[in-house]
Formats: structure tokens, C-alpha cells, sequence
């Protein structure tokens, strides 16, 4: 019986560690402009680039806000597989931008971050109003808005439900196993 119960349990451990890995949420590997990162001049896109592939979907956005508050992002956000690229106004003022996206995990979670980089020199730019009543008028979120609500909005605990079913159907049969093989030896006595 003792032997069963190792077995059982260098089972489930072995499960549950070959299980984490591939539950894990793409992660950031790179950005231009960089997280930091003092510019002269602006950038007329932004590259995100991940650890794994990112899902094409609607819901992936980049936003990029100014130190007036104003929206600077432009056009579609176009994945090629794990990296991923959107179109930039011309910046305005100098001082300190930031980068809100929001992705579809390889693994169907989404993921956000911000990015923060200095724009040292005045640019032509006037960017677009950041104006909430636009979301909240549709009932929708602007994409600034999702853009930085980052995992806090995220309600999956991280691991797919998938794991505690193979975790529980394992236990169930380790259980099953021991208590047949208990009823055997009784049996033969």
C-alpha cells in the first residue's frame, strides 16, 4: 500500500510539473522603444516582441499616451507571430510617454503592460483627445483604458481548469488502484 502511495504521488507531482510551463502567459522579452529609453527623436512604431507566439484578435491594442494626456496610437496592431507592431502619430510635447497594450496570450489569456520611454525633444504632434466619456458612452472601454488595467482585470487564478481535472482524474485512480488492490489482499487471506 505504502508503494502505491509514492507512486500516486511522484505521479501528481510529476503532472503538476510538466503542467506549469505550458500555462504560463506569454511574457515581454523586448520593446522598441525600450522601457527607459530617452529619445532625441520619435518613433514611428512600436515593437513588442514575446516569448511565444501571440493569438491574432480584436482585442489586441497598443496604446500610447502623451505627457498631455493626449492618444498617440494609430492604425491596427498587426501580430507576426510573437512580435508585435502598431503605427505611432507624430509625438507632441517632450516628457515621459507611455505604452499600454494589451495581447492575446498563446495560451488565450490576455496580457497587459505599460512602457515607459522620454521623448527629450519636442515633437510636430497633437495627438488625439483622451476623452473617457467616449467609453463610457459606448459602455466600452477606450483602449487606454484596457490598455492599463493590466492583470488586475484578470480573474483566472493562472493555471487552466484543465490541469485540476487531469490532477483530479489521477487522484481518482490512484485512489481506485489502492483500493482495489487493498480488497485483493484481504481476499487472499
Amino acid at each position: 500500500m505504502r508503494r502505491a502511495l509514492v507512486v500516486a504521488g511522484v505521479a501528481l507531482l510529476a503532472l503538476l510539473g510538466a503542467a506549469g510551463p505550458a500555462s504560463a502567459h506569454n511574457t515581454l522579452i523586448s520593446s522598441d522603444p525600450a522601457e527607459g529609453a530617452s529619445l532625441d527623436s520619435a518613433p514611428s512604431t512600436i515593437t513588442l516582441t514575446f516569448d511565444q507566439d501571440v493569438q491574432q484578435a480584436q482585442v489586441n491594442e497598443v496604446a500610447v499616451t502623451g505627457p498631455d494626456g493626449r492618444q498617440y496610437g494609430e492604425g491596427t496592431v498587426e501580430v507576426n507571430r510573437n512580435v508585435v507592431t502598431s503605427q505611432v502619430q507624430p509625438l507632441g510635447p517632450a516628457g515621459e510617454y507611455v505604452i499600454g497594450f494589451r495581447v492575446l496570450s498563446a495560451d488565450g489569456h490576455p496580457v497587459s503592460e505599460e512602457i515607459r520611454f522620454t521623448l527629450t525633444a519636442a515633437g510636430q504632434g497633437t495627438g488625439a483627445p483622451s476623452s473617457p466619456e467616449a467609453g463610457a458612452s459606448s459602455g466600452q472601454d477606450t483602449p487606454a483604458q484596457q490598455a492599463n488595467q493590466g492583470q488586475d482585470g484578470d480573474s483566472s487564478s493562472g493555471v487552466p481548469v484543465w490541469v485540476w481535472i487531469v490532477a483530479a482524474v489521477v487522484l481518482l485512480l490512484a485512489g481506485v488502484t489502492v483500493a482495489l488492490r487493498m480488497g485483493s489482499s484481504s481476499e487472499d487471506k
